[in-house]
């Protein structure tokens, strides 16, 4: 069982301007490779995907590179209602894609080495900016998250809300893990992305804010010391948005199920109601040594759902499906509020039973040792909702 602890640490100013708001909404922004229908190789055909979808329904937008696209779902207040939001945004990009010859990749890497030089979306300023100054960094820009916004919350909030959250990322890391292949090799970790992603200056674990101002100077020195660009390219795993009134998940790899994305939202949701209950009860805020999350975050990455993990308080290892299923029991009071229980549970369980989305990718390879493998099951994967 997770020990939360008894020893507490202060938010400063932080905690006591908290104002809960109810009800919580969520957003999800999901990122998709572009890869050709007969090959399954990576292609840079997002201006074309994104012209042809520009007249349809649905928020489609470029992303950091010509072989990825992104779709947004509008503000939604039910898990029902983000899911059929998904499922409409994804098979419109995908006729889009089709018109093309090509289909979508719900995955953090195109698995494969790409070939060439990267075709980056340079027609932007900004985007040339970056590539000068982050040089051989950018080439982990071939790679595709899921984020998360739950609102509406002001900032003093979501930086409150965020230290009690931290602890529960790894336990979102591995749930979504999807990224064992990369560059054409197993990586051995079950989320390479989330190591990869890590090489930026500006991404990783956030820090545990003493106050909102604490968290405003941490921003102030990421731009001040070169390591970001802008507040956009602030990339923790969790963030009070620039942009909206939210908090924002960024830790989850791309995968191919509808319903695991709708899990990342409840749970997420869920969570973030959990720490507006504790602070309205001003609950003592559980201590978190940072060198144990590191490398509680690092263990969910290597071992995905299927290994172990590092309870977050104690530092004692335990299998990543104990640490899960701890997750559920503490946010489950606010999943039943919400009308979210029994799909997360439902939802859990078959992950449990069927196995990651990085298990399920070396089970495509085990067959033949051959990726072209696991890009089919990945394709099928993501149409199949």
């Amino acid at each position: 069982m997770i020990d939360p602890g008894n020893s507490t640490t202060s938010t400063g100013t932080t905690q006591n301007t908290v104002r809960p708001t109810v009800p919580l909404t969520v957003g999800v922004e999901e990122e998709f490779l572009l890869v050709d229908a007969r090959t399954l190789r990576v292609v840079p055909a997002a201006p074309l995907v994104l012209a042809t979808a520009a007249g349809l329904p649905g928020e489609m937008h470029p992303e950091g590179t010509r072989y990825q696209v992104e779709i947004s779902t509008p503000v939604a207040d039910s898990a029902s209602s983000l899911r059929a939001e998904l499922a409409a945004l994804r098979r419109t990009l995908g006729r889009a894609a089709r018109a093309h010859g090509c289909r979508l990749l719900a995955a953090p890497s195109p698995v494969v080495a790409v070939d060439g030089p990267l075709h980056l979306t340079d027609d932007e300023p900004r985007q040339r900016e970056q590539h000068r100054r982050f040089g051989a960094l950018t080439d982990t820009l071939v790679s595709c998250g899921r984020h998360i916004h739950i609102g509406t919350l002001d900032v003093d909030t979501a930086v409150a809300v965020s230290n009690r959250i931290r602890p529960w990322l790894p336990t979102l890391i591995a749930l979504a893990a999807n990224s064992p292949f990369w560059g054409g090799r197993d990586t051995g970790h079950c989320s390479w992305r989330a190591m990869a992603w890590s090489g930026w200056p500006s991404a990783g674990l956030p820090p545990h804010f003493t106050s909102t101002a604490h968290f405003r100077r941490s921003v102030q020195t990421l731009l001040g010391s070169g390591a970001a660009l802008d507040t956009k390219m602030v990339y923790w795993d969790l963030r009070p948005s620039g942009h909206w009134p939210t908090l924002e998940f960024r830790a989850p790899d791309m995968s191919p199920g509808v319903d695991s994305a709708v899990l990342q939202a409840e749970l997420a949701r869920a969570l973030v109601a959990t720490a507006l209950r504790e602070i309205a009860e001003q609950r003592p805020e559980p201590a978190v040594r940072d060198d144990v999350l590191r490398l509680a975050r690092w263990r969910a990455a290597h071992d995905g759902l299927e290994g172990f993990g590092l309870d977050p308080y104690t530092g004692a290892e335990l299998p990543a499906a104990d640490l899960a299923e701890a997750l559920l029991d503490l946010v489950a009071p606010e999943l039943a509020a919400a009308g979210d229980l029994d799909h997360a549970a439902k939802t859990l369980a078959g992950l449990l039973r069927d196995g990651s989305g990085a298990h399920r990718q070396r089970t495509a390879y085990a067959r033949r040792q051959d990726l072209t493998d696991v890009l089919r099951h990945l394709v099928d994967e993501t149409e199949d909702f």
